[in-house]
């Protein structure tokens, strides 16, 4: 039977003592590549948003000869491996608890395989979060802990998936992950429409994927960058499929993730065992949970625009972290692509005007209007789920 449990560090200080160990997964660095496709979806949806982005497309081309090209652009979050590493393990440190961090970059293991030569981080598990085309979704799965030596194997097949995705394949390549005694197989925000395929056909699709895979699955994730109604909803769809809970920060920005799992384990592969054999998961939301959603979603805005001086370079300004195609096709930071070296005008007030957001009296003004007291009286539910 799945027991899952969730404390709330702000209502309970006391809550990590019981535990030797906490766990953060699913959290990004600088080697996750962050599609910009949904500036495309999100524009369409508002008439005023859309002719100003069909105006800035215009004056792209006419201008420069260069089409916008959405889908083949992305940006990178600011934290190396490295200080993304570190912020997560020094988070957990400050609970007087032994760290594990599992970095799950989109389709690459770039990052673990960096850190494995860190002495400091060693032990990281080789981790992705892979997405997965299902009908006119994907579906993010984070897996964790792949087998080293035969990781970059594993990838190649993933990516063989979501390049030609099959129903057929992607069960097989489920059943076979799950095969994998060590490897921990999450599904990251199942409740969140990423495509905006709409509400019905979303949770549709969730359900027929579970009917299919669902055995192969070992947890759903709370996640701590989504909100409490539709962490709430993964709760009602773990109680009906009879799965296990489990934490997921989804860190891209330098907050550390909101929430943890509290385990006893010594080592991550112990902490597997515990999720799919003992099917007990304890999580630990942290403080920045309780705060505003909108708050934090503003504030995850400006650390991906912010100006990090003390980074390394190619990590310090927001246009050397986003990437467009050149003329030839090749996708290169907009610092390199700008005709005299700085962004348009409309583009720096508009970044200014969000870096602005965050300041003093108007983040905490937003704070106020956003505020959710009535959300932290619901929580995610005040006993054993």
């Amino acid at each position: 039977m799945a027991r899952s449990s969730i404390s709330y560090l702000w209502r309970d200080t006391k809550a990590p003592q019981a535990f030797r160990s906490a766990v953060s997964l699913h959290s990004h660095t600088n080697q996750s590549r962050e599609t910009l496709a949904f500036l495309a979806r999100f524009g369409n949806q508002f008439p005023l948003m859309k002719r100003l982005m069909e105006r800035l497309e215009r004056r792209s081309e006419a201008n420069h000869g260069m089409r916008v090209n959405y889908a083949d652009s992305y940006w990178t979050p600011p934290m190396t491996p490295r200080l993304a590493f570190d912020l997560e393990r020094e988070q957990i440190e400050e609970l007087d608890l032994f760290p594990m961090v599992s970095l799950s970059d989109h389709d690459n293991i770039k990052a673990p395989m960096l850190l494995s030569s860190v002495p400091s981080a060693r032990n990281i598990p080789v981790s992705v979060e892979w997405t997965a085309p299902y009908d006119k979704q994907s579906f993010h799965l984070g897996v964790h802990n792949l087998p080293a030596a035969r990781a970059q194997e594993w990838m190649a097949d993933l990516a063989d998936y979501t390049a030609h995705p099959t129903d057929a394949r992607l069960t097989e390549l489920l059943d076979a992950l799950n095969r994998e005694r060590d490897v921990l197989v999450v599904f990251n925000h199942p409740m969140w429409d990423l495509y905006l395929v709409g509400k019905d056909k979303h949770r549709f699709l969730v359900n027929q994927f579970l009917r299919k895979n669902g055995s192969f699955l070992h947890a759903l994730e709370l996640n701590g960058l989504r909100d409490w109604v539709e962490n709430r909803d993964t709760c009602r769809l773990a109680e009906k499929w009879h799965m296990l809970l489990i934490s997921g920060g989804d860190r891209h920005g330098v907050e550390p993730n909101a929430n943890l799992n509290l385990t006893n384990a010594a080592t991550f592969d112990e902490f597997v065992h515990e999720i799919r054999c003992d099917r007990r998961s304890d999580m630990l939301f942290m403080p920045q949970y309780a705060d505003p959603w909108k708050h934090r979603i503003l504030q995850s805005a400006i650390d991906a625009v912010r100006h990090y001086p003390e980074f390394p370079q190619g990590s310090r300004t927001w246009d050397e972290r986003v990437y467009h195609p050149d003329a030839n096709g090749v996708p290169r930071p907009l610092c390199e692509l700008w005709p005299d070296g700085n962004a348009p005008r409309a583009m720096r007030w508009g970044i200014g005007l969000v870096r602005r957001m965050g300041r003093g009296v108007v983040s905490g003004g937003l704070r106020m209007v956003w505020s959710e007291a009535d959300q932290l009286q619901l929580a995610l539910g005040e006993r054993d789920i």
